[in-house]
């Protein structure tokens, strides 16, 4: 079965074409970082009217360059919740369009649900294995036990790790996004500040990073002197440590020995290199897909799209999407 994919959760404009049986015929994705750049963050409306301006031309490009005839879709697959609600609206509204003219069904997707599988899209994991969903709206820690059976066992209370990437290289004066800039800066820095570990001693599963960001503030009004790169060393290991010890800790009290580390932050290297060193210490397995699929694209959107069109899993055409439906209750409402 083949399934155009939608996703315009937030600041990436992304389609792709996937064959359940060949795997992606095609996927294109297009960065709207230099228009929100100058605001340091992403500016939801700007969002939307990027998305509404190149969604048709992204559609058109993405068939010439395949060859791919769109006739040839059996299903339109397309990312419901979470997300920027304006920059849901125009994905959605495009994916009922498509799906209209083409006649075909529509297949809700979550977004968080699209990243844990984006891995499998590389390699299959056996269940259970506990997925860290950390990006720049989300740091979130599930027990996956199949499709669609998700227990949510913590997640941030305040600002996402990838937020505070964001806001951080904000105080430094680098570029947006941050946490490319921050995880560059930081190979040639050296931990010269020990910055705290929100909530590492706390016994459950929930993080915390705002704090973390104010306490690099109150260093560089501290320290006149600093170097910028030590500073986004020191702001890096601390991040890094408190996402692996919590994994870690959830790996021992579950006993589950696989551990899946997705979305835009589990591209940062500093990060992949401390779960590859743990997994080794403490013997599990870790699956980090390649940063090009770690960060929002269309093929993961794809990927989930086809298991749920697999179990009959469709929506009505008057589906609307919503901002903030938690991944274990999107499973309810759809299966």
């Amino acid at each position: 079965m083949i399934t155009l994919a939608v996703e315009t959760s937030c600041d990436e404009t992304a389609l792709a074409i996937y064959d359940s049986e060949r795997g992606p015929i095609g996927d294109i994705i297009l960065s709207q970082a230099k228009v929100h750049s100058p605001f340091g963050g992403v500016v939801p409306e700007l969002s939307a009217r990027e998305h509404t301006r190149n969604l048709l031309p992204l559609l058109d490009r993405l068939l010439k360059e395949t060859g791919f005839d769109l006739r040839k879709v059996d299903f339109v697959s397309f990312t419901l919740t979470p997300g920027l609600i304006m920059s849901l609206t125009v994905g959605v509204s495009f994916a009922k369009a498509v799906a209209y003219l083409l006649r075909r069904p529509l297949v809700p997707v979550h977004h968080l649900e699209g990243h844990i599988y984006s891995v499998f899209l590389e390699r299959p994991v056996e269940y259970p294995f506990l997925a860290l969903v950390v990006s720049g709206g989300h740091t979130d820690l599930f027990l996956v036990e199949g499709f669609g059976k998700y227990t949510f066992l913590g997640g941030t209370l305040d600002d996402a790790a990838g937020e505070s990437f964001d806001k951080v290289a904000r105080l430094l004066g680098l570029g947006y996004p941050g946490g490319p800039e921050i995880d560059r800066l930081s190979k040639r820095g050296r931990e010269a500040y020990k910055l705290p570990r929100p909530m590492m001693d706390d016994p459950s599963f929930n993080f915390s990073f705002s704090g973390l960001k104010t306490a690099v503030l109150e260093l560089m009004r501290r320290e006149k002197n600093f170097k910028v790169e030590d500073v986004a060393r020191s702001f890096q290991e601390a991040v890094v440590e408190v996402l692996v010890e919590k994994t870690v800790r959830a790996v021992r009290e579950t006993g589950v020995r696989r551990v899946v580390v997705v979305g835009g932050v589990s591209a940062n290297s500093r990060l992949r290199e401390a779960f590859k060193e743990r997994s080794e210490e403490e013997k599990f397995e870790v699956f980090i897909p390649h940063p090009k699929l770690s960060t929002d694209n269309a093929l993961m959107v794809a990927y989930a799209g086809v298991e749920r069109f697999k179990r009959g899993i469709t929506a009505p055409p008057n589906v609307n999407p919503e901002p903030n439906v938690p991944l274990q209750e999107f499973g309810k409402i759809w299966s």
